[in-house]
């Protein structure tokens, strides 16, 4: 569900993206990872999902050092699965220094709601 109210935030985030969305994204393009289509910043629920793979009801969030023990992510976390998505959680850090490792357990979430 699009909430266009935050159309205009989205758009500002994709042109702000973080280092690690920047490459997260050059990674998911495109169908590039198992054919699955991914849309950055996708609202949902009242919030914006960094990464959306809506076939699969897939939403991938990556967190700075802002978002230790926030109990807010919990929150934004149970509204977008609310809405009937999954929702996986990367460090940056980790998507920057472990692409593989994280493409790896993106792609094996893809799998799963594949098979569902």
């Amino acid at each position: 569900m699009v909430d266009k109210r935050l159309t205009p935030v989205a758009r500002k985030l994709r042109r702000g993206s973080t280092d690690a969305e920047r490459w997260l994204w050059t990674h998911l393009q495109g169908a590039q990872l198992d054919g699955a289509k991914f849309t950055r910043q996708f609202t949902i629920g009242g919030y914006i999902a960094d990464f959306a793979c809506r076939s699969a009801r897939l939403v991938v969030e990556l967190d700075g050092g802002q978002h230790a023990d926030s109990a807010a992510d919990g929150v934004r976390t149970a509204a977008i699965e609310a809405h009937g998505y999954r929702v996986i959680r990367f460090w940056n850090n980790d998507v920057l220094a472990n692409t593989e490792g994280v493409l790896r357990m993106i792609a094996e979430e893809l799998r799963i709601a594949r098979n569902h």
